[in-house]
């Protein structure tokens, strides 16, 4: 066997063995495979003391706790009990975003990137778990889904086949008590409806009439330009802005804080035409973050006090602090901001710290409180781990991790709005808009 296919099976196996115990299968571990879980444990206890924000990991002795829980992963029989073992470990931290992810379900967590962003074709289709419902949230106009008369409200059965209950009920397995299982589970479902550019999709779906229908979906090239930043996933990023209500108020809503030059430029003119616009309402639904810095760009476009900010970040070496940019001409008239499960990161950091700075009024529902900058990889026994560098708070001494934005005023989706083509948390806002 050469090096390379050692090598490949190397992963392979243990991959096979965490999949088929994630369905329910177990057999006894190789020696090889309890190896790799002890590798896997070392690192995941080396990574925590060398990348956690405090020293040691949440005033914690993290020596002792190696060493008490090093002989368990050594006796561990089954990949569910080495998971266990680590997880019994990252747990003591007591945080958000440090946990061991079966391998099956990580190939769902990792897909598209690690902002949620993607490179591959697209439906048109935008998705949230709403209760145990997979449910369309919106149709893009000229899209494929779109010409065939997909509608918001409709409940998404299958795909190519395959039903997608299983799916969801795998991933409420590991992310059903998570504040973070709104963005898992929508990046799971868009992650099945994606693929190559003019390939088709069959999705079947019960429609408003509850009728099983099936559509033959075209994916196209998705809205947006297609950026590349660092070492993050090729992704589209988009920005859409038009005047609603009698068309007096401002309405903004893009899908990743990224290519800050042209997201800038654009929301900036957005602000800048709507001067004497009775409101402006910022969309940040769906929109798992990205850039930290451009929520300091933002939120000067509404506060012109100096010395102003949204929150302090705390890393291991270094304190960042948010501190906003005032404009020339800042918009002073009343701010609303719409969030929802799948809000994370720098839309928390806007959301929150204009909510304290007492600028904006929140709508929707509660945010993945994922404020923290987090990082996935794969470890030797292809499970994947996650894992925070930093901590938040936000200016109104609020740790966002584990909390997450609280709107306001709260209106959640339902199957019943969306069919009557309802929007609540956006008519929220316009009426609040409309009181002041």
């Amino acid at each position: 066997m050469t090096r390379r296919a050692r090598r490949c099976a190397r992963v392979a196996v243990p991959r096979l063995a965490a999949v088929m115990a994630t369905f329910g299968i177990t057999f006894a571990l190789t020696p090889e495979q309890k190896q790799l879980n002890i590798e896997s444990f070392e690192h995941v206890w080396k990574t925590v003391g060398d990348k956690h924000w405090q020293t040691p990991p949440a005033g914690l002795d993290w020596q002792a706790i190696h060493d008490e829980l090093r002989p368990k992963i050594e006796k561990a029989d089954s990949m569910a009990a080495a998971r266990e073992v680590m997880n019994d470990m990252l747990g003591r931290l007591h945080q958000t975003h440090f946990g061991v992810i079966p391998a099956e379900v990580y190939s769902d967590v990792k897909e598209n990137g690690a902002a949620g962003g993607s490179a591959e074709g697209s439906t048109g289709l935008d998705v949230r778990l709403i209760g145990s419902q997979v449910l369309v949230t919106s149709v893009e106009a000229g899209s494929s889904a779109a010409s065939q008369g997909v509608k918001r409200g409709w409940e998404i059965r299958k795909i190519d086949g395959q039903d997608v209950a299983p799916v969801v009920a795998k991933l409420e397995q590991s992310y059903g008590k998570s504040s973070m299982r709104d963005v898992v589970e929508r990046r799971a479902i868009l992650s099945r409806l994606a693929g190559g550019i003019g390939q088709t999709v069959s999705v079947e779906f019960l429609d408003g009439a509850s009728q099983h229908v099936t559509k033959m979906l075209v994916r196209a090239k998705p809205k947006g330009e297609l950026v590349q930043f660092g070492y993050l996933y090729p992704s589209y990023v988009w920005l859409d802005s038009s005047r609603i209500g009698a068309g007096d108020i401002g309405y903004v809503s893009f899908n990743l804080f990224l290519d800050p030059t042209r997201l800038m430029s654009l929301f900036g003119q957005a602000v800048g035409s709507c001067n004497h616009c009775a409101g402006f309402i910022i969309d940040l639904r769906g929109n798992p973050g990205g850039l930290g810095a451009m929520a300091m760009g933002i939120a000067g476009w509404f506060i012109d006090a100096p010395d102003q900010r949204l929150g302090t970040l705390y890393l291991r070496n270094t304190t960042l602090k948010f501190t906003l940019n005032p404009r020339k001409d800042v918009y002073k008239g009343p701010l609303a901001i719409l969030v929802d499960g799948a809000s994370a990161s720098t839309s928390e950091i806007l959301a929150e710290g204009l909510k304290d700075l007492g600028r904006a009024e929140v709508f929707g529902t509660r945010t993945a409180a994922a404020a923290l900058p987090s990082v996935f990889e794969m470890l030797p026994n292809g499970d994947g781990f996650q894992y925070a560098i930093a901590n938040y708070i936000s200016e109104g001494g609020k740790p966002l991790e584990g909390l997450g934005v609280i709107p306001d005023i709260e209106a959640p989706l339902t199957r019943q709005a969306l069919l009557a083509g309802r929007d609540p948390a956006l008519d929220a806002a316009i009426e609040w808009i409309k009181s002041k």
